[in-house]
C-alpha cells in the first residue's frame, strides 16, 4: 500500500500559525462587519452591502494606527478602481473584453504610483466588479464608493471604541530578557577569564555572544510595535511614560550589546594558555561581574523607579580599576577589554 505526502506548500504548517489572533480582535472584527452591513443597507438599500462588509473586515487591525492606514488604503483603492472602470467603460462600452483592459490598466496604475499592496490590489478588484456587475446599473460605481467608505469608517470607529490594544507587554518582556542575557554573557566571559579554555569552549562563548544581536532586533521590533499600538490610540496618555522608559532602556542596552560581542571576540581571537597567569585578569573579571550586577539593576529601577534600593541593589561598578602591566603579547587584549568595559560602565551609569 502506497502513501502519498502532500507537497510542502500544502502542509498544515503553511495554513496554520503558531498562535491564535486574540479573541478581542475576533470580536471587534465581527462587530464592525455586522455594523457596516446594517448601516450600509439603511443608506443604500438597493444592493447587498458586500463592499461595506469587506472594508470593515479588512480595516479592523491590531492597532488604531494600522486600522486608519488600512481604511485609507481600502478607500483609495476602491475610488481609483471605480474611476478607471468608469473611464474605460465610456470608451469601450458593450465590449466583454473591456474587463481585461481595466484589470491591466489598474495593475499598471498601482505600479506607476508606487501604491501599497493593499491599494494596488484593491484597484483591479474594484474595477472588475464595477464592469462585471454594475455596468448596467446606473449609479452602481458611486454607491460602491459610499459603501466602502461606510465600512472603512465603521472599522476604525469600532477599533477605537472597543478597548484599543496596547502592546507594551511584549516590549517590556523582550527588553528585560535582553538585559538578563547581557548580564549572563558578562558573567560567562568573567568565568572564562579565570580558567583555561579549550577551542570548543571559546567557540561556544562566541556563539552565545552573537545570539545577543537577534535578541536586540527582537526587542527593537517589539518596541516599534508598542509605539505603533499607541499611535492615534485614545489610551496613549496613560501608557506613554511606560513606553518612554522601555525605549530609553533599550537605547542604553543597544551599544552594550556591541561592546559585549566585541569583548568576547577579542578574548576568542587573542586567547592563549598563558593568560591565566596575568595578575590583572581577575580584576577585570570582577569588574565584569559587577557590570552584570548593575545591568540587572537597570530593569529593576525601570519597573520601580521610586523604590528604596536594598544592599544587593546598590551599583557595584564604582571602584577604579588598576591594571598591572601585562605581558607584551597581551596588550591588545587588555586594551580592548578595558576600553569596552569603560564604555559599558558609561552606558550603565548614564555618563555622557
Amino acid at each position: 500500500m502506497r502513501f502519498f505526502r502532500l507537497p510542502a506548500a500544502l502542509s498544515s504548517s503553511r495554513l496554520r500559525t503558531a498562535s491564535r489572533v486574540p479573541l478581542l480582535q475576533v470580536v471587534k472584527t465581527s462587530v464592525a462587519t455586522v455594523a457596516a452591513w446594517f448601516v450600509a443597507i439603511l443608506v443604500l438599500p438597493s444592493e447587498l452591502p458586500i463592499f461595506a462588509a469587506i472594508a470593515a473586515l479588512l480595516v479592523v487591525q491590531p492597532s488604531v494606527n494600522q486600522s486608519f492606514g488600512k481604511a485609507i488604503e481600502r478607500s483609495v483603492g476602491v475610488i481609483a478602481g471605480v474611476i478607471i472602470a468608469s473611464l474605460i467603460g465610456l470608451l469601450f462600452s458593450g465590449q466583454t473584453w473591456v474587463i481585461l483592459i481595466a484589470i491591466v490598466v489598474s495593475i499598471l496604475f498601482g505600479w506607476v504610483f508606487r501604491l501599497t499592496p493593499g491599494s494596488a490590489n484593491q484597484i483591479p478588484i474594484s474595477a472588475m466588479l464595477v464592469l462585471a456587475i454594475g455596468a448596467a446599473t446606473p449609479g452602481y460605481a458611486i454607491d460602491r464608493i459610499i459603501e466602502t467608505l461606510i465600512g472603512a469608517a465603521l472599522g476604525v470607529i469600532i477599533n477605537v471604541l472597543i478597548v484599543p490594544p496596547v502592546a507594551l507587554g511584549p516590549a517590556e518582556r523582550d527588553v528585560t530578557l535582553l538585559t538578563g542575557e547581557l548580564a549572563s554573557s558578562l558573567e560567562r566571559l568573567a568565568a572564562a577569564l579565570g580558567t583555561p579554555q579549550t577551542q570548543q569552549q571559546l567557540d561556544a562563548l562566541m556563539i552565545q555572544a552573537r545570539l545577543l544581536r537577534p535578541m536586540r532586533e527582537s526587542a527593537e521590533a517589539s518596541v516599534r510595535q508598542g509605539e505603533e499600538s499607541l499611535t492615534l490610540n485614545p489610551r496613549q496618555t496613560a501608557h506613554r511614560t511606560r513606553l518612554e522608559d522601555i525605549h530609553r532602556l533599550l537605547d542604553r542596552l543597544s551599544p552594550i550589546v556591541t561592546r559585549v560581542i566585541g569583548m568576547t571576540r577579542a578574548f576568542h581571537d587573542h586567547y592563549d594558555a598563558s593568560l591565566v597567569e596575568e595578575p590583572s585578569l581577575q580584576s577585570i573579571a570582577i569588574q565584569l561581574r559587577r557590570a552584570a550586577h548593575d545591568l540587572r539593576l537597570l530593569t529593576r529601577t525601570t519597573e520601580a523607579p521610586d523604590a528604596e534600593p536594598s544592599v544587593d541593589e546598590v551599583p557595584a561598578l564604582t571602584a577604579p580599576l588598576r591594571i598591572i602591566r601585562p605581558e607584551p603579547e597581551h596588550w591588545m587584549l587588555f586594551g580592548s577589554l578595558m576600553e569596552d568595559l569603560r564604555r559599558i560602565r558609561e552606558e550603565i551609569v548614564g555618563s555622557e
